[in-house]
């Protein structure tokens, strides 16, 4: 499975480190934010990633280059006009050749199994897995209702209106999708990705939620971004222990 890591993103709650350097570069132990990530991604298998590209993104190029020091394979999706977590994985389309693929944000910083959750997507035969996470504040974070049966029925309040007993949860930006789930999209335009899932979910595709309650940080202020590295250096995120693959 390919891989794709959005790092398109302004940063403007972390101005002014945002200002001359893109987030996914700001280093948590040293190590920058979307390095993290790929090499989680490399540990379980996944060695082809797609970047998405905006703010300060030559910068990001020049870090990575293709991939090749990390024994990855990177390729650069640019956004001249930037166009949200939707309009990104869109543009990108092509690359992923009609194949499911994992998105990730480049400012997210977690310790999941993510062989576990391909697995559990391939299992459930959905069209989209979202990666949740229980949270008292769910509804701030944007709100995700899912059945007992794991299937998501509505996203901040959009999808199927029936009446179903369901679970809160909060969308943790981890995700498997089918590109055919992007024919709901509109082409170089902003949007969401979650405009797709709420018009897949309504049309009938098998969405569908995996529970992680493991270590994830939002990196997205000041405050979290300081109490990311506290975490990294108390050894809740930790690059050696992802050698296990866990």
């Amino acid at each position: 499975m390919k891989a794709m890591i959005l790092a398109a993103g302004l940063g403007t709650r972390l101005r002014p480190l945002t200002d001359t350097t893109p987030k996914p570069l700001l280093p948590v132990a040293g190590t920058p934010m979307i390095v993290w990530n790929l090499l989680l991604l490399k540990r379980h298998g996944i060695r082809d990633v797609i970047v998405n590209l905006h703010h300060l993104g030559t910068m990001i190029s020049q870090a990575l280059g293709d991939g090749r020091a990390l024994g990855m394979r990177i390729t650069y999706s640019h956004e001249p006009v930037i166009l949200g977590t939707g309009g990104g994985i869109k543009q990108a389309e092509p690359h992923f050749n009609g194949e499911p693929v994992l998105i990730l944000n480049g400012d997210t910083l977690f310790e999941l199994d993510l062989g576990a959750l391909m697995t559990f997507h391939r299992a459930q035969q959905a069209a989209a897995t979202l990666v949740l996470r229980r949270d008292p504040e769910a509804a701030r974070w944007g709100l995700v209702e899912v059945t007992d049966r794991a299937e998501v029925v509505r996203i901040t309040g959009h999808g199927l209106s029936e009446p179903t007993a369901t679970a809160a949860r909060m969308f943790a930006g981890i995700h498997i999708l089918h590109p055919r789930l992007l024919r709901y999209l509109p082409i170089g335009k902003e949007c969401s990705i979650i405009d797709a899932y709420v018009q897949g979910i309504q049309d009938g595709e098998r969405i569908v939620g995996f529970d992680f309650d493991g270590f994830w940080s939002d990196v997205g202020t000041p405050e979290r971004y300081a109490q990311v590295e506290q975490d990294a250096a108390a050894g809740l995120l930790s690059l050696s222990a992802r050698s296990t693959g866990h």
